[in-house]
């Protein structure tokens, strides 16, 4: 055997014995699928005011689209706060994990008790599963150190974020609004954190024509 074809056959037996990645990921379990909610941090930010947690909106960083959470859902509504083996606090090693993309303790800690208890997952596994998923979406450009606020529609902001993520279809997203600026895109996704239909979460989008994305940075 010449050492290419060797080569070759070595490179098709490893890759053979890679685990599927979607068989990989912790499978949840008591629910029916999961939403994605990437918060638009100004929004919040603006909202909150002098209230507001200051690791997202005091540091010198500028928070773009952050994690909201990973949520469980059943077709129609869905669970929350229920009862885990897992204990309620989560332990700062993970929150600090969660940071770059989830940027306030108390935001983690909440999630958890609220969301990630009804995914019948761990801790460890939970977060593990809302990092897989934030890898999942790409955030189109346009949103990254916007430098001015802008005036758009929640229409658009789901186009756009559909013209990244081709694979989302038109019925699995969501653009909610607050306070007549953009808050958040809710994207919806199996246990397998394939894109997916969410009737009821795209039934309950933002229906007003315009609204406000507030400056990020720049």
């Amino acid at each position: 055997m010449s050492r290419r074809i060797a080569t070759l056959a070595l490179g098709l037996l490893l890759s053979a014995c890679q685990p599927d990645t979607a068989g990989s990921l912790p499978q949840g379990e008591g629910f029916d699928f999961f939403v994605l909610s990437l918060s638009w941090s100004p929004t919040h930010c603006e909202i909150e005011g002098d209230r507001a947690n200051r690791q997202q909106c005091g540091g010198r960083r500028n928070f773009d689209f952050i994690v909201h959470g990973l949520w469980p859902q059943f077709e129609k509504g869905w669970p929350e706060f229920c009862q885990s083996r897992e204990p309620s606090r989560v332990p700062n090693d993970l929150v600090r994990e969660m940071a770059d993309i989830m940027p306030s303790g108390g935001l983690v800690g909440h999630q958890w008790r609220k969301h990630g208890s009804c995914s019948g997952l761990s801790q460890e596994d939970y977060f593990s599963l809302v990092r897989a998923a934030w890898d999942r979406i790409d955030i189109p450009d346009a949103f990254e150190d916007t430098a001015r606020a802008v005036t758009t529609s929640p229409a658009e902001v789901e186009s756009v974020f559909r013209r990244a993520n081709p694979s989302i279809p038109a019925n699995g997203i969501a653009v909610t609004c607050q306070n007549r600026m953009i808050s958040e895109v809710r994207i919806c996704m199996t246990k397998s954190l394939e894109f997916r239909s969410c009737a009821e979460i795209d039934s309950k989008g933002c229906k007003m024509p315009r609204a406000t994305l507030p400056a990020s940075g720049g």
